[in-house]
């Protein structure tokens, strides 16, 4: 019934939205006779300031066209390569001569499915693209998948990985960004405990939960003191009959959506009056730049309920990875097998999603992976995104992953 009335409102809003956008530009678009009465740019502002906070926002764009390479500009195209019910796997191929492609090491870059798309990493694969052949988890929105494609559990996760790097494999390497760091590990410790050939060189895993009980945020205290009945009655609904996953049980995007703003809401607040204010004095710099981040972090997409509840059970309440209890399949999840494949973890040290300690435990259960071909990185003063976006991702973390893969 809330998914019902959440799509009720947003039709109500439509129109609002839609007025709003329209008056942002009669009273700001200098062909209007409008933009250049009194008042104007206050109505501008916020009409759009209105537009913003009620109109709908679909799945963004990668928009990546270009990389560059050794001061080059070069066109990249964004290619579809392998097709799975609830997932894409998308190859951002470069217009370079083939021996390039030979010679730059082949990353697949596994995207959290926890609420946002997997454009939220734009800024990761940018990095990536003048060095690496780039292909990204592209997870889709369940609400778009019919059900007769059936359920999507957290292992089925964990097969979906596999599926990728068999398809891309042995001359790989694996970069996993907050959440899949669980399942990417137990992917990888299956196979070599089947001794695939297929394993990846290396895996290189990035503010995820691998151990939730070192160091809890605020997002392990929800998970460890709601009862797990309480997460399925209370955020589980079912996909309304506009859609084509009509029936499917889900964790809606727009819950998952206002979890994140509870977390910072003085902060989410602050931002939108200050691009109010940067409307109001023309700085259309600063205006762009919120755009582009909230277009982004406003566009959320609905989880299987399924993997959402194994997820919150089996990762942050029973803690089956770090106490070697998964089971996949009925084989025992054992991260010790790992021997081959180089392991490089990432954590930000203001990290308020995975705390500091989380994913380096990987190291603890790695026992079979030599110590020279380990390595741990803690970002000084960086938060949760800052390991995989902005300023101190491009210069320090990611040079530090180019190294790590061309050494492994």
């Amino acid at each position: 019934m809330l998914y019902q009335l959440h799509e009720m409102h947003r039709a109500m809003m439509s129109p609002l939205a839609a007025f709003t956008d329209v008056g942002s530009k009669l009273f700001s678009h200098p062909a209007s006779p409008l933009a250049y009465t009194p008042m104007a740019r206050q109505l501008a502002a916020g009409y759009e300031l209105v537009h913003r906070l009620g109109k709908k926002y679909e799945k963004p764009e990668w928009q990546l066209p270009f990389t560059e390479i050794n001061g080059r500009s070069v066109a990249v195209n964004e290619e579809t390569v392998h097709q799975l019910p609830f997932c894409n796997l998308v190859y951002f191929k470069r217009d370079v001569a083939e021996k390039i492609r030979r010679a730059d090491p082949k990353i697949l870059v596994v995207a959290p499915m926890s609420g946002h798309h997997a454009t939220l990493l734009r800024d990761t694969v940018r990095a990536l693209l003048p060095n690496h052949e780039v292909y990204v988890t592209d997870w889709i929105d369940a609400r778009m998948v019919p059900a007769v494609n059936g359920s999507f559990h957290l292992n089925d996760y964990v097969r979906y990985v596999q599926e990728f790097v068999r398809f891309l494999g042995p001359d790989l390497h694996v970069m996993s960004v907050c959440q899949p760091t669980v399942p990417v590990l137990a992917a990888i410790s299956l196979m070599a405990s089947e001794k695939d050939p297929c394993l990846p060189r290396s895996m290189v895993m990035m503010g995820g939960p691998i151990d939730p009980r070192r160091s809890p945020t605020q997002v392990n205290r929800l998970a460890t003191t709601k009862p797990f009945d309480w997460f399925e009655e209370k955020l589980i609904h079912t996909v309304p009959a506009n859609y084509p996953g009509a029936g499917r049980r889900v964790y809606p995007g727009f819950l998952q959506h206002a979890g994140f703003i509870s977390m910072n809401p003085d902060r989410h607040v602050k931002a939108h009056y200050d691009f109010y204010l940067d409307l109001l004095r023309g700085d259309d710099e600063d205006a762009e730049a919120h755009r582009r981040f909230y277009n982004e972090y406003n566009a959320v997409l609905d989880m299987s309920a399924d993997f959402y509840l194994d997820t919150i059970r089996m990762v942050f309440q029973e803690f089956a990875l770090p106490n070697g209890t998964w089971e996949v399949d009925g084989k025992l999840v054992k991260p010790a097998d790992i021997k081959s494949v180089a392991l490089f973890t990432i954590e930000g040290e203001l990290d308020d999603i995975s705390g500091e300690g989380q994913t380096r435990a990987a190291h603890d259960l790695c026992k079979g992976i030599p110590a020279k071909r380990k390595k741990h990185y803690t970002a000084p003063e960086c938060g949760h995104y800052g390991i995989f976006s902005g300023r101190r991702w491009r210069t320090t973390i990611c040079p530090q992953i180019a190294e790590f893969v061309r050494q492994a």
